[in-house]
């Protein structure tokens, strides 16, 4: 049976929401007129394809199975009896290629040199060769350049082959209504459709092709290289994917209650509840937040220390850590989506419907529910939207600074914590900074795009 731990729960509960939400939306006319504007950008569309395969590896890596205690599991990633995750079991071959430390992207040989004794019994001081890493090559100094050549090609065959597949069922199910696929297929190719399925099918064959091509070279070579540790950089790359998406969304959900109903109940009610709220968010703005996040961090720790029977898991101690880091920049960020909602709500009070409905007799709960709330809708999804990037963002400055997530999470934050000193050595390890950087980048850049083509829909100032 999997083992979910609370943040892999949360997060199946918000994807379930997401669903509904989803749902809902196509049942109102309302809400579908403003994303067909956003289904029409080709920008929006292939970064939603990018954000979905996110999304994906994250949902992987919040599935755990339990690993009997007599598993050989690679201590760096998951300690002996902590539960794997399916992400982990799918990169078991870049997760067990453990080296000594340092080694280049797609290099054969370490990073540092060591005084090695030669097979004629003389020791020298060159560069070891990588016990994963090309241990497959007779002669590296040969074959090393087009065994490259000939995996990269064999990705790109691959890629291209599941690209062909993913294309033909998408196909498939887009037309089920359909007499022939290969219609949809050609007009699609020609941007005839109102969709840009163009767009969204080069933007999978691209996903196709570097995800052929990390494949092929991952079964033989470090494709960005190795840390301190020796432990493989895209692996921990990959598995901070799911961290980052978690401190996306799950500080969303706790900073969603608290904005929408302070930020309703001052709009409405005004008078002394205004004030209060008021005074609430403005004493909280006051203070600096980094600071909030670390007082709140340390109570935290203080509390993980009283209690330390019930984090005697590795998995739990951190996990815990991770939600209780969602629940802290959730409290300290609500206040800027409270105020709009405020001041969105006096607005929406004066309006002819609301003052009807109240001298109709409709009750104060009734109105805030059926008018006052459908009508927030667009704020809340555009704050969203654009508050999903900061926070992937804060949770890497928060780690840089050693008050973010636990030192054994993976995660982009502790990959360039840890590139302080690296940057550092001579010669410079670049790579682990690097590729936290492009997994970022990637998700961070579609993230707002997205969230831009969701604002110019959802903005009545901006509609046509």
């Amino acid at each position: 049976m999997p083992v979910l731990l609370p943040t892999d729960i949360l997060f199946l509960l918000m994807l379930l929401g997401l669903a509904a939400l989803v749902a809902y939306t196509l049942r109102q006319e309302h809400l579908r007129r403003p994303w067909r504007s956003v289904i029409r950008s080709r920008s929006a569309m292939i970064s939603l394809v990018i954000l979905l395969v996110y999304l994906l590896i994250a949902l992987l890596d919040s599935i755990r199975i339990p690993v009997s205690s007599n598993a050989h599991v690679n201590s760096t990633s998951a300690p002996i009896g902590e539960p794997v995750t399916l992400l982990d079991f799918g990169l078991g071959r870049i997760r067990d290629a453990q080296e000594k430390t340092y080694s280049a992207p797609l290099a054969v040989v370490a990073h540092a040199r060591e005084m090695i004794r030669q097979a004629d019994g003389r020791e020298a001081w060159t560069y070891p060769r990588l016990q994963f890493g090309g241990r497959h090559l007779a002669n590296p100094e040969q074959e090393h350049a087009s065994d490259l050549i000939r995996r990269i090609a064999l990705g790109l065959g691959a890629g291209i082959a599941g690209w062909a597949l993913l294309t033909g069922f998408l196909a498939l199910v887009l037309t089920r209504r359909r007499s022939d696929p290969m219609d949809f297929l050609r007009s699609a190719w020609r941007g005839e459709t109102d969709l840009p399925w163009r767009a969204v099918l080069l933007a999978l064959l691209l996903i196709s092709l570097l995800a052929g091509v990390l494949v092929a070279l991952c079964q033989a070579y470090h494709v960005f290289g190795t840390g301190k540790v020796g432990e493989d950089v895209l692996y921990q790359s990959l598995k901070s994917i799911r961290t980052g998406v978690l401190i996306g969304t799950l500080t969303t959900v706790a900073t969603l209650p608290l904005a929408l109903v302070l930020g309703i109940l001052a709009g409405y009610y005004r008078g002394w509840v205004d004030d209060v709220i008021q005074y609430l968010y403005t004493t909280l703005n006051s203070v600096p937040g980094v600071l909030l996040i670390a007082a709140a961090m340390l109570v935290m720790q203080s509390y993980m220390a009283r209690h330390e029977a019930e984090f005697a898991s590795l998995a739990t101690r951190a996990d815990f850590r991770l939600l209780a880091l969602c629940l802290i920049l959730g409290m300290t960020s609500w206040t800027g989506l409270c105020r709009l909602l405020r001041a969105e709500t006096l607005k929406l009070r004066e309006l002819e419907y609301v003052q009807a409905a109240r001298v109709l007799g409709v009750s104060q709960g009734m109105i805030l529910f059926r008018h006052i709330l459908p009508n927030l809708f667009h704020l809340v999804l555009i704050s969203v939207a654009l508050d999903f990037s900061s926070l992937v963002l804060a949770e890497a400055v928060l780690s840089y600074v050693n008050i973010g997530v636990d030192p054994t999470t993976e995660s982009w934050g502790n990959m360039i914590n840890g590139a302080r000193l690296e940057m550092a050595r001579e010669p410079v390890v670049w790579w682990s900074l690097a590729s936290a950087f492009i997994f970022m980048f990637a998700l961070v850049l579609p993230a707002n795009l997205f969230a831009d083509a969701v604002r110019d829909a959802f903005d009545p100032r901006r509609a046509e």
